[in-house]
């Protein structure tokens, strides 16, 4: 991969210029619910990312290097869109890491309840999984980080969880379904994951999925983990559509159930306050695998 020449920061608010298009911002900040970078919008075609975490400029060069060596693998199998790196800018006075340009796909983002009664969109979110499945791991294993690897890993993360939730949720009820959850044997040989379909990370167009954002995750982890997509965006029929389409067995589709229940409830009180969208998310996940009969 090449990375084109560094560049400096513009400021948001920077005075607009005509294009071939239309008259579009030069540098505009993009509204989302994610937590891990901020996007500003440049021009028609491409987007800065800057990460929100503070850390060394060494390691985050290093970290987006790597993300934008996965973006383009996840690029070369994904049957939808996903952003393609452009290159790495320098730190400057106005932010004092590395950060990122990549290029722009349109779409609407989409929302846990938007579209979770469109069998379309489930059957699209379907192939986006078989798709992703098919990329060769190339001998590669899970790398210990985050969900993917064993569902024991995260007791202790859920023990935070579940006393940060006293009071906002029904604590007991959650406990109980997170001890069976854990026990769940393995599912089986890793395969390429995204690692994390959640609703802020992919974009639609009417009932259609047309992008798929923040990719530079993309790597080996648990066959069930890209799942959690069915649980956060999907009403009980879909998420039936959705298993049927890829022919999801019992323990892959109960492991799936439980990865996204490890995520939902790091949600609901941790971005209570700061994040509602996310907070929602949380609770409409946990909603949806606390009522469904066959979980």
């Amino acid at each position: 991969m090449r990375w084109w020449g560094c560049v400096s920061p513009k400021t948001s608010g920077a005075r607009s210029r005509p294009t071939s298009e239309a008259d579009i911002p030069i540098f505009v900040a993009v509204g989302s619910s994610g937590t891990v970078n901020a996007i500003f919008r440049i021009g028609s075609r491409s987007a800065a990312r800057f990460p929100l975490r503070a850390m060394k400029p060494a390691e985050c060069a290093d970290m987006l290097r790597s993300e934008a060596a996965a973006m383009v693998e996840i690029g070369e199998h994904c049957l939808f869109p996903t952003p393609q790196p452009i290159g790495l800018g320098e730190p400057g006075p106005r932010y004092p890491m590395p950060w990122a340009l990549q290029t722009w796909i349109e779409g609407e983002v989409a929302t846990p309840h938007g579209l979770s009664g469109s069998t379309i969109f489930a059957l699209d979110l379907a192939h986006l999984v078989a798709s992703l499945r098919q990329a060769d791991t190339r001998g590669r294993r899970f790398d210990g980080q985050g969900r993917g690897g064993h569902l024991p890993d995260h007791d202790d993360w859920m023990a935070v969880c579940f006393e940060n939730s006293e009071g906002l949720l029904d604590v007991a009820r959650l406990r109980d379904l997170w001890a069976r959850f854990r026990e769940l044997p393995a599912a089986g040989p890793v395969v390429m994951s995204h690692k994390d379909l959640i609703p802020p990370n992919l974009l639609v167009r009417g009932e259609r999925l047309v992008g798929v954002l923040d990719g530079g995750s993309f790597g080996p982890a648990d066959p069930s983990l890209d799942l959690v997509v069915a649980w956060h965006l999907l009403d009980h029929e879909r998420r039936a559509t959705f298993r049927s389409g890829l022919q999801v067995e019992d323990l892959l589709w109960k492991r799936g159930a439980a990865w996204a229940f490890q995520q939902a409830m790091g949600l609901v009180w941790y971005y209570r306050r700061t994040n509602p969208a996310m907070s929602a998310l949380g609770r409409s996940t946990l909603s949806r695998i606390l009522d469904d009969p066959d979980i």
